[in-house]
């Protein structure tokens, strides 16, 4: 049995120029699929970016505070608005600047008044009608109605639960008074020592329930 076998030896310049196209056309779609992967062709890079269109924000609500009224509530009057205070419905406090008082020293007297009750009312919280009553014992040593200059009235509305005090303290001289005794010169003085006195107050005709006492040395 005869074998045939393929000559070997050099090829034409057409086999060789073949080659050498389909080794470059090669070449040339690899170099393609790389760039291909570089640039990413539908990524935009490189074109400009349009403006974010900024969101518009909502109008502000008026607050209930801003829409309400802000004008206060004017201020009823006293006839008006509250029926005249009773001894029931207001206390009545009597007010020292202190407990003990060295010599020279003029105890400084005031009132504070409370409505206890559960509407307004109104009193006559005037000088006119303010007496301070200082005793020691059963003795009344001075009162300030007995010898009072410029009284004057002022009708006061008591809010409930709401204190009002004296604009202006009331000195007492250490003497004993009384209507036809108004020149201090002849006024005889306040036992002091370490004396005990008692300060009662009224307003309007309502008494203070419990005295304030306090020392004279």
């Amino acid at each position: 049995m005869s074998t045939t076998r393929n000559s070997v030896g050099p090829q034409t310049r057409s086999v060789y120029r073949r080659r050498r196209l389909v080794v470059g056309l090669g070449l040339v779609a690899v170099l393609a699929i790389i760039l291909l992967i570089i640039v990413r062709p539908g990524s935009g890079r490189g074109e400009p970016v349009a403006p974010a269109t900024p969101i518009a924000s909502a109008p502000a609500t008026p607050s209930a505070s801003a829409t309400a009224s802000s004008q206060p509530t004017p201020e009823p009057t006293a006839a008006a608005e509250g029926a005249p205070c009773t001894a029931n419905n207001v206390q009545v406090e009597a007010i020292t600047d202190a407990v003990n008082y060295e010599p020279g020293q003029l105890p400084q007297l005031s009132l504070s008044i409370t409505n206890t009750g559960a509407s307004s009312c109104t009193i006559n919280a005037g000088t006119s009608r303010q007496v301070f009553t200082i005793t020691s014992g059963n003795d009344v040593y001075w009162t300030s109605s007995d010898c009072q200059k410029d009284a004057a009235d002022a009708d006061v509305l008591l809010k409930p639960g709401v204190p009002i005090s004296s604009a202006e303290s009331v000195p007492w001289d250490r003497t004993r008074s009384a209507k036809n005794t108004c020149d201090l010169a002849t006024r005889d003085a306040a036992s002091a020592g370490g004396a005990s006195y008692h300060l009662r107050v009224s307003v309007d005709g309502i008494e203070s329930k419990t005295p304030k006492q306090f020392l004279l040395y």
